[in-house]
């Protein structure tokens, strides 16, 4: 097992405040493409260029995307975020389907970097009371009850299925109108 998670920063859980509460915004605010018109580590940007950029670009809107010719250097992408950050992303070898798919990557993400949690749950204001969990509110002594338990194995509110309440309506009917029998 790895120990790399140990060098990541940490910190806690955070998102854009209230982003998706009335309407999603997203995060990419522009990427650009840079890349070689003729060196081959760059093809496979250059055929998503050619084949992909638009649809791309109609599907989100709200990202601009530039792209950056330059000559005998390696292709990479470069994410920036509303809150600031950059992310950088060499492409070299890359072929059509992955720089479709580290671009969706990038469009996804919030722009926070990468790190480790501390905790699974925070909150600015810490309550005394302690973290609900579904074994809050129940009762002492499920604590020490020895399973299979009669009692606690059975359902809280077991009622007559449908099969036997139908049952029983026909035993009623028939108790209570022998005259309608059919005599032979």
């Amino acid at each position: 097992m790895s120990n790399s998670h140990l060098f990541l920063p940490s910190g806690f859980l955070r998102t854009p405040l209230q982003n998706g509460l009335g309407r999603y915004i997203p995060q990419l605010q522009r990427i650009t493409l840079k890349f070689c018109k003729n060196h081959g580590g760059s093809r496979g940007v250059r055929d998503f260029i050619e084949s992909d950029l638009m649809e791309f670009a109609k599907t989100n809107p709200g990202t601009v995307v530039y792209l950056k010719p330059r000559r005998h250097r390696s292709p990479c992408m470069v994410a920036e975020y509303l809150n600031g950050e950059r992310e950088y992303l060499s492409c070299h070898e890359f072929n059509r389907d992955e720089v479709l798919k580290w671009l969706s990557y990038m469009c996804t993400r919030s722009g926070t970097p990468v790190m480790r949690f501390r905790k699974y749950q925070h909150t600015d204001y810490p309550t005394i009371q302690g973290v609900w969990n579904p074994f809050t509110h129940q009762a002492p002594e499920m604590n020490l009850a020895e399973y299979p338990h009669e009692v606690l194995s059975k359902p809280i509110d077991h009622g007559p299925t449908a099969t036997e309440q139908l049952i029983e309506i026909f035993k009623k009917t028939q108790i209570e109108d022998p005259a309608s029998k059919p005599t032979n």
